[in-house]
């Protein structure tokens, strides 16, 4: 189901689950004759057959620290890319299907453990119901789209343009992204209240730039969306040429919608994507279309304030909307009616998907095994249900104590590093310090479980199941538009695999999916888990005093805190590392976006100089550590931080996130940081003219 997100979060992975990347040595080729390595149930925290010493650390650290894992581990057939955040998330993934197997086969008031008395018996009915009637293959695919069979007569029996509006509202109400995207958010210069959003929407490719770039690939890849779009029409049963008519006008209308959109660079800039409108203000900008009408769909009384964040986009849409032929119209919403529900569609529709989204764009071989897809819809639907099940047997109260203990290291780092900042003025740093003492923390699961009381889940048809869970969510972002924000709220699951800031909640969090090896062990040394999850944590720490984040203030509003004297030396370095990253070639004639990449450039080198940091001041209260394997703590520390980047990545996938990912490729988010580190060349020995290092002079230095 396509969602229809609005939110500050920088996390240390995509939302969308854009994972670690490799570099092309690292390439699916790499180690295509063996299977890859399963987590080991406990794993020595730095492996020494995981390095490959017959490279020099001086010449590609990425190698060194992992050559050995990337030999011995090939991707699976059903994976785009293989590592470290794979790894873990498949270990989560058997926790979670063990759980769902045992509540989906058992009644609620009997549940089986583990642990389910911590849940109550309305929460393992609708976490066993919906993974039940996921699991039934067999009805899913006789019904084939019979569920949504009222859906496609209500686009068919649309009569005039009013009519085309409603829709685009109803299936917003479902999730589906049609046309452009609305919810609610907080306000940006008010970050206490949270508003109605509208922004830029509508596309069924992964970005405005496929369907305008004009080089060979981009147009052949188009090509091939158009074929998928007419078997999808085709699988609904309409004739060859009339699917192929439809696919036509479906890429149509999207490429009108995708020219007036803002690139994934103008949509880092918050204060232009900061536009406060009345709805009468609204109106006049689209006056073709009726937002009361849309409004009064979606159940929303009092829309009050609108912040529009693309305006140029829906005078855009106006044009579209009002030049559109209605036939266009009902192709392109039911396309995106199908795109988005495709998955939990019957098998066809499922293995056409997979063949484009999956196989075409990022070079999967397999589509996953049906219990990992619908485990991953029952953590999207009832994450909380399910999370408050996962944590109960498998996140101890030490692991979060010693997370707890690891921030805190953190944050005092970082306080010391902006009390010396010769390039910071002190007016500034006042703001700064106010700024991190502000920092919220969130590990391991909510304080306050989600309420699922009033979502309808039973074992009848899956896709009923998930659009009532997409209802339900939908319905439950709209009624916060003009209410205070819920600052208890958590914008992943316990068991997601990554962690994130939210600027416009000034807070840090670290589900308990990601507090496991390789990042993070209670039992390892100290330098293993600063390198790892240290590093992780100085990640989101720096998300806060990144190129967005630093636009915000300690209460989350955006606000410019900073006196021009300091705003001109951060950006004079920040500069710096957009040309760094940008001179990166992870493909042949394709570098790295470094205005894209920026954010999570900053915060991958602050990240790990804090932690480093961290970490001599824990050792600096303790007698020092001898050798390990031969290895200092320090040395263990940089191994410790390589070791999470890890991965093999397939070259489509690789260019689909130089495209559309603001995280660089593994390998970068490896030896970019490292190459600017004088404490890293120290551990080594590294001499100053090597690979390894840039020059004195050309070394970044922010936080």
């Amino acid at each position: 189901m396509i969602k229809l997100p609005l939110c500050t979060t920088m996390s240390l992975l995509c939302a969308s689950s854009l994972l670690a990347q490799s570099s092309p040595a690292t390439s699916a080729s790499s180690a295509s004759e063996s299977k890859p390595q399963q987590i080991e149930k406990h794993p020595p925290p730095l492996d020494p057959q995981n390095m490959d010493t017959s490279v020099k650390p001086q010449d590609d650290f990425y190698l060194y620290a992992n050559g050995g894992w990337i030999k011995r581990n090939p991707i699976p057939p059903e994976f785009a890319r293989w590592g470290s955040f794979n790894q873990l998330a498949e270990q989560n993934n058997d926790a979670l299907h063990e759980i769902v197997e045992k509540v989906s086969a058992v009644a609620p008031k009997v549940a089986a453990k583990p642990n389910t008395e911590k849940a109550a018996p309305a929460d393992l009915q609708k976490v066993g119901d919906f993974y039940a009637s996921g699991m039934n293959e067999k009805a899913v695919d006789a019904a084939r789209v019979q569920p949504l069979e009222d859906e496609f007569k209500r686009i068919d029996a649309i009569k005039d343009r009013g009519g085309v509006l409603t829709e685009v509202a109803h299936l917003h109400l479902m999730g589906v992204g049609a046309f452009f995207r609305f919810g609610s958010g907080q306000d940006a210069k008010n970050s206490a209240m949270d508003i109605a959003q509208a922004s830029q929407g509508g596309l069924g490719m992964p970005d405005r730039d496929y369907y305008t770039k004009e080089d060979e690939a981009s147009k052949k890849l188009r090509d091939q969306y158009v074929e998928h779009v007419t078997k999808m029409f085709a699988l609904l049963g309409e004739p060859a040429a009339q699917a192929s008519e439809q696919a036509k006008k479906v890429m149509a209308l999207e490429t009108s919608l995708a020219i007036p959109a803002r690139t994934r660079v103008q949509l880092r800039d918050p204060q232009k994507n900061y536009n406060k409108m009345k709805q009468a203000e609204l109106q006049a900008l689209t006056p073709d279309w009726n937002w009361s009408d849309y409004f009064k769909e979606i159940k929303l009384t009092e829309p009050g304030e609108i912040n529009v964040g693309q305006p140029e986009f829906f005078k855009a849409a106006e044009q579209v909307f009002a030049n559109t032929s209605l036939d266009d119209w009902k192709a392109y919403l039911r396309w995106q009616l199908l795109h988005g529900m495709g998955e939990s569609l019957s098998s066809d529709f499922v293995t056409e998907n997979f063949s484009f989204f999956g196989k075409t764009l990022t070079g999967a071989q397999e589509l996953k095994p049906r219990w990992k897809r619908v485990v991953a819809q029952t953590d999207e639907a009832l994450g909380e249900s399910l999370g408050k099940l996962y944590v109960a047997d498998n996140f101890p109260p030490e692991a979060k104590a010693r997370a707890l203990e690891m921030v805190n290291n953190l944050k005092d780092a970082l306080a010391d590093r902006i009390k010396t900042l010769e390039w910071m003025d002190e007016p500034t740093k006042q703001e700064a310090l106010k700024k991190l003492a502000a920092f919220s923390v969130k590990i391991g699961y909510p304080d306050k479980w989600r309420d699922y009381s009033l979502l309808k889940i039973d074992r009848g048809p899956y896709a009923l199941n998930v659009v009532r869970s997409d209802i339900f969510e939908r319905d439950r972002q709209l009624k916060k538009i003009g209410k205070p924000v819920d600052r208890s709220e958590w914008g992943m699951t316990p068991p997601t695999v990554n962690a994130y800031y939210r600027s416009t909640l000034n807070e840090i969090v670290f589900p308990a999916g990601i507090l496991q090896p390789p990042f993070f062990d209670p039992k390892a040394d100290d330098a293993v888990n600063y390198g790892g999850m240290g590093a992780v944590i100085g990640h989101e720490m720096t998300h806060g005093f990144d190129d967005r984040g630093r636009q915000y203030d300690a209460v989350g509003n955006l606000r410019d805190w900073w006196t021009p004297a300091s705003a001109k030396a951060y950006l004079e370095r920040s500069k710096g590392i957009v040309a760094q990253y940008a001179a990166y070639e992870p493909l042949p004639g394709l570098h790295i976006n470094g205005e894209l990449t920026q954010g999570e450039n900053i915060a991958d080198i602050g990240g790990i100089k804090l932690a480093y940091t961290a970490l001599q001041k824990a050792l600096a209260k303790k007698p020092r550590p001898e050798k390990i394997d031969g290895f200092t703590p320090e040395q263990r520390f940089f191994l410790g931080f390589a070791q999470i980047w890890r991965n093999n990545q397939r070259d489509e996938d690789l260019k689909l996130r130089l495209n559309t990912d603001p995280h660089s490729p593994g390998r970068f988010r490896t030896i970019g940081p490292l190459s600017n580190l004088v404490e890293f060349q120290k551990a080594f020995d590294l001499p100053d003219n090597c690979p390894m290092m840039r020059p004195a002079d050309q070394r970044v230095n922010i936080w």
